[in-house]
């Protein structure tokens, strides 16, 4: 019997898209993520799973610009960010297109933007969207208190930022992705703003409490059923902030209390196990701050573990 969800049958073949970009981030190091992540082994990963590597891809060339703090209005380097995100969700739809699973290695938050971007201008497509952080990603252009974007990427997602999506997508028309369908996973660091939005939009979040009182698998699941209602596959957006900075110690933001290495990996492989993973951006590895690729051999692992990868 053929399985009733079209991202379980997808071909499988990833395209790879490094963003070397650090500019929505509050300080450096994020740019080195990608090639951190490469160095650690994540081709090696890849083949350890059912997925090949059908295509390499990587921004570069526009992040050079402005390193002092400029900012237009309250928000800091936006120029960059949305021709970056221009570029990354171009990327994006080009693989989707081709039937190719779109694997973006960030690089900061604000990368995300742009990887959604190119889901959103999907013709009659919806994608569920599962978030894993440990910040909720909701501030705005009005309420931010460093004008960072990578605190803006689900606001801007979402409709909530006068920053759109479509101002990615080179002027087209590009729908917000449907908040019936994005849930927030290990978030434990949210301003009052961003609480308040959350509430009031009635946006989905399992904290660390809800993980802490309900456990990993009773969450996921719950996840995994509203990401894929109606949707035509899950995108997987993971920060690794959401992981335990005693597990990931180089991420630019630590918040004690995060998921735990197991916790993480069994979360990836529930997900994996859905079939339902249509697209994947793995950001937030800080290079600078990172001891011995500690956090760059663990997002490998989770990208790896999304993908299909048992242990027998």
């Amino acid at each position: 019997m053929a399985d009733k969800h079209p991202a379980a049958n997808a071909a499988k073949h990833v395209h790879l898209v490094q963003v070397p970009f650090g500019l929505g981030a509050g300080r450096p190091g994020n740019e080195a993520g990608p090639e951190s992540m490469m160095q650690a082994g994540l081709l090696r990963q890849l083949r350890k799973t059912a997925y090949e590597v059908a295509g390499e891809s990587k921004v570069t060339g526009l992040f050079q610009r402005s390193h002092s703090p400029s900012k237009d209005g309250h928000v800091r380097h936006l120029p960059e960010v949305v021709e970056m995100g221009g570029r990354v969700a171009d990327l994006v739809s080009q693989a989707v297109g081709r039937g190719e699973l779109p694997l973006v290695l960030g690089g900061d938050r604000s990368v995300t933007i742009g990887a959604l971007a190119g889901l959103a201008g999907q013709a009659g497509k919806r994608y569920g969207v599962i978030y894993f952080d440990a910040h909720a990603g909701f501030h705005t252009e009005a309420n931010s208190p460093s004008g960072s974007i990578g605190g803006m990427s689900l606001a801007v997602a979402l409709g909530y930022a006068k920053l759109s999506l479509s101002e990615m997508t080179g002027g087209e028309e590009s729908r917000a992705i449907d908040k019936r369908s994005v849930v927030l996973i290990g978030v434990r660091d949210v301003e009052p703003e961003e609480r308040e939005l959350i509430l009031a939009e009635g946006i989905t979040v399992f904290t660390m409490h809800e993980i802490d009182r309900m456990g990993v698998e009773a969450v996921m699941r719950r996840a995994l059923e509203i990401a894929g209602d109606g949707t035509d596959g899950i995108h997987v957006s993971f920060s690794a902030d959401c992981l335990d900075p005693l597990e990931a110690p180089g991420v630019g933001m630590q918040v004690p209390g995060g998921l735990t290495y197991r916790e993480a990996h069994f979360a990836c492989e529930l997900i994996a196990e859905s079939g339902r993973v249509s697209s994947i951006d793995m950001v937030e590895v800080n290079a600078m701050l990172d001891d011995s690729r500690r956090t760059a051999r663990l997002a490998i692992g989770l990208i790896a573990s999304l993908l299909g990868k048992r242990i027998l």
